[in-house]
């Protein structure tokens, strides 16, 4: 049987066993959206609200705005900003928003900037790389930050991007996606880590949020991360947002507007219903991809892959996971996190974290990596460099159907579960008592 992984900008045909009992996990079929740009503009006219807040459309807001700040993602994530920038710049200034008072800032948190070819993509529309303002945010400038205090429950240090803070209308963009830290990606995320300042960002990505059994994949319920998240968008006054779902081509199947923490909840309450798929039992070898471009351009971003499906892992089993890699392991800061992680090895490396109430930069991508690592055994298949391999910790492969054979002979198993979409796809065991993530392999059965 052959089947499909995302692998860069195509994909990456695996032959399985012909005996082999393969389980491929996808999300149900979503609708899709027949004029995606007249959703969007029905979207600014009935836009989503908080329960005790009157309904404002998107231009009736604007036309008491003089300025106007739009985060969008970075150049990591898919979203359909081709869609979607321009009908909103439109509409701002319809309302009367000045053109030169519209300023559009890539939260890349503490990732790096996008430029040049890579911009132009990322914005997907040349009109509005024409008439708009576009700038990066730098999370390490701190005169491009303003400082709100604190937060009340936890007291993150909370600096954000003063462009977005203190302009009259702020529009948080993204896409709604299982995250494995935060619940989900978009709406407040945007703002934080998106539009923070790199205190603020090490402060509530440290060990002990990181460590805390509710900050993991599509989970809101007490997760510590979007519970700052939230307390920050407060902070800084409130925001409105637009969120996208798309399905499995990436065609646009949700689209709204409004109130960032209800229009948020309303869009995780649509691709929660797709992105969650129940599986029968645990498995002992799974086979994975890191969502192909733009999620797989790093290995820093493959761990994402990684962390979605442990949930059906069995102690002891064999995580197989296709990624690119075509821009190598990462920042500068994780491949010195990774660096740490493999000479210390887990354990000891999660000890040195332990306590600190700032993580280094990136190292926290290295903490949830090693949730894996306790889990199982991890295998990449990627189009890294030799010297590269040596950074990620896991074992490298060359031929992933001889590691997906391998895998079931060790295990005497001809059960095999395939995720073609990676971490945009979080499965889950339905009926089967699967041990909770964390336990090591020693507890293997």
């Amino acid at each position: 049987m052959q089947c499909s992984l995302r692998y860069g900008r195509g994909e990456l045909t695996i032959t399985l066993p012909d005996d082999a009992d393969v389980h491929l996990i996808r999300k149900p079929e979503m609708p899709t959206l027949e004029d995606p740009v007249a959703a969007v503009h029905a979207a600014f006219k009935r836009p989503v609200t908080a329960s005790d807040v009157p309904t404002v459309t998107l231009k009736q807001r604007a036309a008491q705005a003089s300025s106007a700040c739009i985060a969008i993602c970075d150049i990591t994530r898919p979203v359909p900003n081709h869609l979607f920038l321009r009908p909103l710049i439109e509409t701002l200034r319809e309302a009367g928003v000045p053109a030169d008072r519209i300023t559009i800032v890539v939260a890349t948190g503490l990732h790096r900037p996008n430029l040049g070819p890579e911009l132009a993509e990322l914005i997907g529309d040349p009109w509005v790389l024409e008439q708009t303002t576009i700038v990066n945010h730098d999370a390490t400038c701190d005169s491009d930050h303003v400082d709100l205090g604190k937060t009340p429950t936890r007291g993150t240090p909370v600096k954000i991007d003063r462009r977005f803070a203190q302009a009259d209308l702020r529009i948080a963009t993204g896409l709604v996606e299982p995250h494995f830290m935060a619940g989900y990606s978009g709406g407040r995320k945007v703002i934080a880590p998106g539009l923070a300042h790199a205190d603020t960002i090490k402060t509530f990505h440290n060990h002990a949020f990181m460590s805390d059994p509710e900050a993991r994949n599509c989970n809101l319920d007490e997760n510590p991360l979007h519970q700052e998240q939230l307390e920050i968008v407060r902070m800084i006054g409130g925001a409105y947002a637009l969120n996208t779902v798309i399905d499995e081509q990436r065609q646009l199947s949700f689209v709204n507007f409004g109130e960032i923490t209800a229009s948020h909840q309303q869009a995780v309450n649509v691709i929660g219903r797709y992105c969650r798929v129940e599986v029968p039992h645990a498995y002992d070898t799974v086979v994975t991809s890191a969502a192909g471009y733009p999620l797989d351009k790093t290995y820093y971003q493959t761990v994402k892959g990684m962390v979605g499906p442990m949930e059906i892992l069995r102690p002891g089993g064999d995580l197989i996971i296709a990624s690119q890699c075509s821009e190598g392991v990462g920042s500068p800061a994780f491949m010195d996190a990774q660096r740490r992680l493999t000479q210390l090895g887990p354990s000891d490396f999660l000890a040195t974290l332990a306590g600190k109430p700032l993580a280094d930069a990136d190292e926290w991508q290295s903490q949830m990596q090693t949730k894996v690592m306790q889990r199982g055994r991890i295998h990449l298949y990627s189009s890294l460099a030799a010297e590269q391999r040596m950074l990620t910790g896991v074992e490298p492969t060359e031929d992933i159907d001889a590691t997906i054979r391998q895998s079931l002979r060790r295990h005497g198993k001809r059960s095999v579960a395939v995720i073609p979409e990676g971490p945009y796809v979080i499965p889950f065991v339905g009926d089967e008592r699967v041990p909770p993530i964390g336990t090591t392999m020693g507890s293997a059965r």
